[in-house]
């Protein structure tokens, strides 16, 4: 007979509270900092906040003025990334945990997918440079860096999709195909539905992290300095993470609380857009299980 937890030897329930207290320092060790730079940028940042700093342009090369250009071309990039990814990236999730079979092909296929999320965010940079600005002619844009950020965010959007998928009941299927509903019937109606809540965290990773690159929108569109907002998808744009990149390195005399601004409304608008996408998750499971 096994035993219980209070009836463990004091030697096991030695070890057993050794390991629970060397789980909670590795908690620690990775929510303590997180806590503290989050804490550093709020103080920091705050005295930056104004109603100008928002919504004016900014002026003498970032030294003045306001960020308002960037935060839209943030929000700008952001939505074009899960427009270009979030379709393709849930389909072939499809194809791949519902029809493709377990061959040699799927798992090359899985293989190239893994092996993209690894790759340095600047060499998909270079191909969005190579493919789209200068290829397809679109031009250093707002669509070329949509599409670039697209491609960098595919693995991330195809894994989270494929694994909520997998995780579907497959009575739910089994059920569906029972009452005569063809295979598409039956992953649109009953699998998806089930599987949306991860979808959705498959795209708030995605947006988390085409809010916050900037190498590859270095390369294929964001300016330097450009108070006018983009009037089209083939314009160029302001972006807060290149802003923040510049400002902090290349431009002298910027105040220190500016710079702590402006990361202060980077964090912000990543944190807004999770707080959405945990909403609809949250709806989506609700539904689900009533």
């Amino acid at each position: 007979m096994g035993l219980v937890a209070g009836s463990l030897p004091p030697s096991r329930l030695l070890w057993q509270r050794v390991g629970f207290a060397f789980l909670l320092l590795c908690t620690l060790l990775i929510v303590v900092p997180i806590i503290a730079l989050l804490m550093k940028i709020i103080i920091s940042g705050a005295p930056a906040i104004s109603w100008e700093f928002l919504s004016q342009p900014p002026s003498q090369a970032g030294k003045a003025g306001g960020i308002f250009p960037a935060i839209v071309g943030t929000l700008y990039l952001m939505v074009g990334t899960v427009v270009f990814s979030l379709p393709v990236g849930v389909l072939a999730a499809v194809y791949l945990a519902e029809y493709a079979g377990q061959n040699w092909v799927t798992r090359l296929i899985n293989l190239a997918i893994v092996n993209l999320a690894g790759v340095p965010s600047i060499v998909y940079g270079l191909f969005g440079l190579g493919v789209f600005v200068l290829t397809f002619g679109f031009g250093m844009s707002l669509l070329a860096a949509s599409l670039t950020l697209a491609c960098q965010a595919l693995a991330v959007v195809i894994t989270a999709s494929r694994e909520a998928l997998l995780a579907v009941p497959q009575e739910y299927r089994e059920a569906s195909l029972a009452l005569a509903a063809t295979k598409w019937q039956t992953v649109r109606h009953a699998v998806l539905p089930q599987a949306l809540p991860g979808i959705v965290t498959g795209a708030v990773l995605a947006m988390s992290r085409a809010a916050g690159e900037t190498a590859p929108i270095l390369v294929v569109g964001a300016a330097f300095f450009l108070p006018a907002l983009p009037h089209s998808p083939f314009d160029q744009f302001m972006a807060l993470p290149y802003h923040l990149y510049t400002v902090a390195a290349h431009i002298p005399g910027v105040p220190k609380q500016t710079m702590w601004g402006v990361a202060l409304v980077l964090v912000a608008v990543v944190l807004s857009f999770n707080s959405v996408a945990i909403l609809l998750r949250w709806r989506a499971r609700r539904r689900k299980i009533g």
